[in-house]
């Protein structure tokens, strides 16, 4: 499939699809398709509000079908990439090889939204089905969407469909990732990721291994996976752009199985801890995109990897451990194993990296879950600059961010009686932000540090399933923000 630019329609297109807003002369506009397509401007204008998703459709004298999808008025960045999405992955077996999309009446903005969602329809989640489904002719080799966009959007129009297009491509690299069960996608898994991913892009990739880990003091990434048959790791990326404007260390939580340890989870929904690596999938994504992009910047993701199993060996509760940063670890609950390995991966970073930014993300506690649902992603920081940036890059984006406490009087939650820090409070109240305080111990007091608990975002309800499926929450995210501070 191509999709190209064009100011005017390719004659030999079977359909088109008229994309409009909900503005104030969307009757003009109406009445001027339908004289152009030799339709009732009265039906159309009677059938057709451009609702945001609202669909029409008719054929022309010529058999050739005319598509409309409406944006609503005011629509954000997610609801236009939802409404292409979702057209173009319940109508790819039913739209022809060659269409025209007509954006003409859209702002320059829209356009990345809109080619990003064009190419996410095709996204199919059906990664181990052994029949073979409709072949869509649209996305197949010979297909072609054509983008008409008239002679209003001058240079950058290419530029933003191309940018709409990269996302598109390694949001569902990261949508594979994070729907792959736990038996195909295993810490060496994530670690073969991010080396190919490298490769292709042109950043680094570096493992840290389990004989390096246990040589340099990784030893709470080690205890929560030595319950596993598979080696835990440690997995930094690095892209640095030619003399960057800023550096910004990301990391990840990269548990790709957990079953809650010794603490052992209810078996209800435990499947879909396969998801518990969405943190490190956003952080591998964003250093993928902004490589792909060339952003001026540098970022290091880091990502501590491993799978929380039950073994002779699983580490209790009631163990102490030592941590890469030295401190040591009260270990309470061994479902609270996330932010146990995210000390190692920000202990990593703050000792061996100055960054002028530091965002860990990580699918944390159903206690985030319990207050923001599924709509909004916890933000912890004590930066109100990094809070609004963050934020307003959440609104752009529609990846949502609210943000809750990250009070001293919480501290108390993360006391010990006989190691420096313990794992989890043990309180039915509050656990997002005892775990953001556990997690702000490793920080070495970094001033522009921030904590994103995306346990109710990462993985959701979408069209391209009946149950929850990965979404790539944060990668827009965290592109979007990092081209706000440069």
């Amino acid at each position: 499939m191509s999709l190209i630019l064009s100011s005017s329609l390719d004659t030999q297109a079977q359909s088109r699809l008229y994309v409009l807003n909900q503005s104030d002369n969307l009757s003009t506009q109406l009445h001027a398709i339908a004289q152009s397509e030799a339709f009732d401007a009265d039906i159309l204008a009677k059938e057709f509000k451009a609702d945001l998703k609202e669909t029409f459709s008719f054929y022309t004298a010529q058999a050739q079908k005319v598509f409309f999808l409406g944006l609503g008025k005011n629509a954000d960045s997610a609801q236009v990439i939802k409404a292409l999405r979702y057209f173009f992955h319940h109508q790819k077996t039913r739209i022809a090889a060659k269409i025209d999309i007509i954006v003409s009446s859209l702002n320059l903005e829209q356009l990345e939204w809109v080619a990003n969602g064009i190419v996410l329809g095709q996204y199919n989640s059906k990664l181990y089905k052994t029949e073979s489904e409709t072949p869509s002719e649209v996305f197949g080799e010979n297909g072609q969407i054509t983008l008409v966009t008239g002679e209003l959007f001058g240079e950058n129009a290419q530029n933003l469909v191309d940018k709409g297009i990269a996302t598109a491509e390694t949001q569902m690299e990261i949508f594979d990732l994070m729907n792959a069960p736990a038996n195909k996608k295993t810490p060496r898994v994530l670690c073969d990721w991010a080396v190919a991913s490298a490769q292709k892009f042109g950043y680094v990739a570096h493992i840290i291994d389990r004989p390096a880990l246990e040589k340099d003091g990784f030893e709470a990434l080690l205890a929560v996976g030595q319950g596993s048959e598979h080696d835990p790791a440690m997995i930094v990326v690095e892209y640095r752009f030619p003399l960057p404007q800023k550096t910004i260390g990301l990391v990840g939580k990269g548990v790709t199985f957990d079953t809650g340890g010794i603490s052992i989870k209810s078996s209800t929904n435990m499947h879909l801890m396969k998801s518990d690596m969405g943190g490190a999938a956003a952080v591998l994504g964003t250093v993928e995109l902004a490589a792909k992009l060339k952003l001026p910047i540098h970022i290091i993701g880091v990502v501590p990897t491993c799978e929380n199993a039950v073994d002779a060996k699983s580490f209790k509760p009631s163990d102490v451990i030592g941590s890469y940063l030295g401190k040591t670890i009260e270990i309470i609950d061994t479902d609270a194993e996330g932010r146990v390995i995210l000390a190692d991966g920000l202990g990593y970073m703050v000792k061996n990296y100055k960054t002028d930014y530091l965002i860990d993300l990580a699918t944390l506690t159903g206690s985030c879950i319990s207050t923001l649902g599924y709509h909004a992603a916890g933000l912890f920081t004590n930066n109100d600059q990094l809070a609004t940036r963050l934020s307003n890059a959440g609104s752009h984006t529609g990846e949502r961010l609210w943000r809750l406490p990250l009070w001293d009087l919480y501290k108390e939650d993360i006391a010990s009686d006989i190691a420096d820090v313990k794992n989890y409070s043990g309180k039915p109240m509050a656990g997002a932000i005892s775990a953001a305080k556990f997690l702000e111990v490793f920080t070495e007091n970094h001033t522009n540090w921030a904590h994103l608990d995306i346990a109710g975002t990462a993985f959701g309800d979408t069209e391209f399933v009946p149950s929850r499926a990965g979404t790539a929450f944060g990668i827009r995210l965290l592109i979007d923000f990092i081209e706000g501070v440069l």
